[in-house]
């Protein structure tokens, strides 16, 4: 693997739209279609379903559409570990049917997905399966030469996305996370005023996503009688033969309504941040953290779920900026999505985002909720993402990039690692109870200590002094600052001799 130079904090200034965090870097995917069998843009895309549950459905919607207009693209087989339920929509046998498929043909109607992954015919694969799933399904798939595209989150733990991501290198397969917001065209607008200085030094960027269920969130998926050992095949959605989830008892709602469980998915951790945060990293141009957070709790929810239903997750960056991700299950008012610099703060909207001035000065300032409406430009991305728009423009941009063996997607490997392994170490350290450090190298997380607030304390004191701290580049003692003229007067008194007198 290789990795992009890490940055210093006074240049982040100029090139804070760069993915400096990435372990798999941008670059290494970038290689022609040597050995593919690149199809022209009248050769028919054939894909596989696997898992064809409530998300899968609307992939499935799309590309029917698109084969009703005459694109060349079909749904030739689908696979399911549960029979299905035609009323409830989903499932093995109603999902075939709809897809217009024989639900007696074996060989394109199964519950175990690696005989479809032996099908010559079959060029791509969608893989909406519960989380802990994706990374087996994606690595298999493209070690078979299918194309992916996965559901998000990319997969259930950061050792599987970092695995994926080296799959993604070595098979030249085309992979995309279904981030359906990376559509939008405003992150990547937002992110060319971030590398071009607009909003000066970025110091903090914040995101949300808020619900309220008097049911209980993932418990609106129903669960019904026909959900039973004879329908499903529970060894298989278990995996454990894999590795991927212990053994346990067959049961309906750790079937139907598995997000609420650890052992198969990470509640709004990897259900709801992953959909914010992969976007307002886009648009901050970071990828992986250096330190992460995670604060919460289970405070009323009480359903026998194990996920919480109020969490916080709060990344540092080695660029010098942070990153928070908050949300509750029990109130639907929202927080702004904010990128905050030091001279500006760009303020996302429906349709783009507000660019919002600072005027640094030299008075302390209360907090106030009216500090946006100060003025500033609205910026708009002319894009209508209702009725399920952006994931047919993902849709769109993954077939193309299918057809020139193009592998960078609107969400490609690196930026879904970036994007797990995040909320992933948020998790761990809600369930813990420690800080983490990541090593972007490694990909190893380690329990944090107090090096890292040390670390920037150091290089506050700095000022031009030599270098004697780890990791300190030329230039990292600047700062944005104008200290006004008394404070010259600051320094330490050494045998009573007042330090301003030298100066």
């Amino acid at each position: 693997m290789t990795e992009k130079p890490e940055l210093t904090r006074r240049s982040f200034i100029e090139t804070a739209g760069v993915a400096t965090g990435a372990v798999v870097a941008a670059s290494t995917f970038a290689h022609p279609a040597i050995g593919k069998n690149v199809k022209g843009a009248n050769d028919r895309l054939n894909f596989a379903i696997l898992g064809p549950g409530g998300r899968a459905q609307a992939h499935i919607g799309h590309l029917l559409a698109m084969k009703k207009e005459e694109k060349p693209v079909d749904i030739v087989a689908v696979c399911d570990v549960w029979d299905g339920n035609k009323a409830v929509g989903r499932g093995l046998y109603p999902s075939a049917e709809r897809c217009g498929l024989d639900p007696n043909d074996k060989a394109h109607v199964t519950k175990d997905y690696r005989k479809l992954l032996e099908s010559k015919d079959i060029d791509a694969v969608v893989i909406g399966t519960p989380d802990h799933w994706h990374a087996k399904m994606s690595i298999d798939a493209m070690d078979a030469g299918k194309d992916v595209y996965c559901e998000k989150p990319m997969t259930h733990t950061i050792d599987e996305a970092r695995q994926v991501a080296e799959t993604v290198k070595r098979t030249r397969q085309i992979f995309t996370v279904g981030v359906q917001s990376t559509a939008h065209p405003q992150w990547k607008m937002a992110n060319e005023l971030v590398t071009q200085g607009k909003i000066g030094k970025i110091v903090q960027g914040q995101t949300q996503y808020y619900r309220n269920s008097d049911v209980g969130q993932w418990r609106y998926y129903k669960l019904t009688e026909d959900m039973n050992p004879k329908t499903v095949d529970w060894k298989m959605f278990l995996g454990t033969e894999f590795g991927l989830a212990p053994e346990q008892p067959f049961n309906r709602a750790r079937y139907a309504q598995w997000r609420c469980y650890w052992d198969f998915g990470g509640g709004m951790y990897t259900d709801l941040f992953v959909h914010q945060l992969t976007h307002l990293i886009t648009a901050m141009g970071v990828r992986l953290p250096s330190r992460v957070v995670g604060g919460g709790g289970l405070y009323m929810e009480y359903d026998g779920r194990e996920v919480p239903d109020v969490a916080t997750v709060v990344a540092d960056y080695e660029e010098g900026c942070q990153v928070l991700i908050t949300a509750t299950m029990t109130n639907k008012t929202t927080i702004d999505e904010v990128i905050r610099g030091h001279t500006g703060s760009i303020v996302f909207t429906a349709d783009g985002f507000d660019v919002i001035p600072q005027t640094p000065d030299g008075a302390p300032a209360p907090p106030t909720r009216n500090s946006n409406n100060g003025g500033g430009t609205h910026h708009n991305a002319k894009f209508d993402p209702s009725g399920d728009k952006d994931t047919r423009a993902l849709w769109d941009h993954f077939i193309e990039c299918i057809r020139s063996r193009n592998p960078e997607t609107r969400c490609p490997a690196d930026l879904g690692y970036a994007a797990i392994a995040t909320v992933n170490m948020g998790v761990q350290s809600y369930r813990e109870g420690k800080a983490l450090f990541l090593d972007k190298g490694t990909g190893a997380v380690t329990e944090a200590d107090r090096s890292w607030a040390a670390r920037w304390e150091e290089r506050s004191k700095l000022r031009g002094k030599p270098n004697h701290v780890i990791g300190w580049k030329a230039g990292d003692e600047g700062s944005l600052l104008h200290p006004p003229e008394y404070q010259k007067l600051e320094g330490d008194w050494i045998d009573g001799e007042d330090p301003a007198a030298k100066a």
